[in-house]
C-alpha cells in the first residue's frame, strides 16, 4: 500500500525535537516543509506563508475540533496576526488560537504537549 499525502508521518503526538533548514525533526524522523499536528497525527501541511492560512488551510484541525483546545500556529519568522475570519472559525469551533512565530509556537506546543493539554499545532517552516 502506497503512502497518500491523507497518511500521517507519525499516527499521534509527539514533540518537536527541532526544526529550522526548512523543516522538522519529530519522533526520530525528519520532514522538510510546513507540519499540521492534530489528535490523529503528524501531517505534510501545504503552507509555506503567513498569507497561506485560512479555513481550507487548516480543514482537519476542524474536522478533530473535539479533541482540541488549543492550535498553536506557528507563522514562520515573523509574527502575524490571525485573519479575523479565522479566529472567529476557531471560536466556533471551540480552538483557542495562538500565533506566534514557528520557534517560540513549537517551544509552547512542547511545553503544553509535556502538561497533558490537547494541543495541535500548525507550523509554517523556516529556512
Amino acid at each position: 500500500m502506497s503512502a497518500s499525502k491523507d497518511d500521517p508521518h507519525f499516527p499521534g503526538h509527539a514533540p518537536i525535537e527541532g526544526y529550522g533548514q526548512g523543516g522538522f525533526r519529530f519522533a526520530g524522523m525528519s520532514h522538510r516543509g510546513s507540519l499540521l499536528i492534530v489528535p490523529s497525527g503528524i501531517y505534510a501541511w501545504t503552507v509555506f506563508a503567513p498569507e497561506q492560512l485560512d479555513e481550507q488551510s487548516l480543514a482537519r484541525v476542524f474536522l478533530e475540533a473535539g479533541e482540541i483546545d488549543l492550535l498553536m500556529i506557528g507563522s514562520g519568522r515573523d509574527p502575524v496576526a490571525l485573519p479575523s475570519a479565522l479566529r472567529e472559525r476557531c471560536k466556533q469551533a471551540n480552538i483557542s488560537a495562538d500565533v506566534q512565530p514557528t520557534g517560540g509556537a513549537a517551544s509552547t506546543y512542547n511545553v503544553l504537549l509535556d502538561e497533558g493539554r490537547r494541543v495541535a499545532a500548525a507550523l509554517i517552516a523556516v529556512s
